[in-house]
């Protein structure tokens, strides 16, 4: 399986302004990645009244919307439960890793966004499976020792260690 990071943290800590620098950053080095968007918000995914939004309503369990350009795939849930992490990595394409945010309560290697001013506390005390905090922030002296201190207004910094987690998780069996 391809390697699968995420990216967590508390509202407004930045995580999507990080990654969508991650992604550029990475897709320019040719490297294919991946993007799954949690989100505890209902989805509208399109204007109500086009086609595809009332085939939809009118029952169907999956609409593909498709052009030259892009096609997303709407699937209804119907009472039925959200899938899995596991189940939605294994619908996307293949790719080079999977960045994904949100999620946060999985078991998969995470690097947390912490900025003190967003006004919440940390994740990585209570988080085993946090390998990384890009904060704006010095390193605290209760991180524990395996846990990579990055800063966040160096976003090179940031890039650089994901490069470098890259690395070492495509060799992983």
């Amino acid at each position: 399986m391809q390697p699968v990071i995420g990216i967590v943290g508390t509202s407004g800590s930045g995580k999507t302004t990080l990654l969508e620098y991650l992604v550029t950053q990475l897709a320019g080095q040719g490297i294919r990645v991946n993007v799954i968007k949690h989100s505890h918000h209902d989805l509208e995914l399109e204007p109500p009244r086009k086609d595809s939004a009332r085939l939809r309503m009118a029952g169907a369990h999956e609409v593909m919307v498709a052009s030259p350009y892009r096609f997303a795939i709407i699937q209804e849930l119907r009472g039925a439960s959200e899938p899995t992490l596991d189940e939605q990595l294994a619908r996307m394409a293949p790719a080079d890793m999977t960045l994904v945010e949100g999620f946060k309560s999985f078991a998969f290697d995470k690097l947390e966004v912490f900025r003190p001013e967003a006004g919440r506390p940390p994740l990585y005390p209570h988080d085993p499976y946090i390998v990384a905090v890009a904060s704006d922030q010095p390193r605290p002296a209760d991180v524990a020792p395996g846990v990579a201190w990055l800063d966040l207004n160096a976003r090179e910094s940031v890039l650089d260690w994901l490069d470098g987690w890259l690395k070492k998780n495509r060799a992983a069996p």
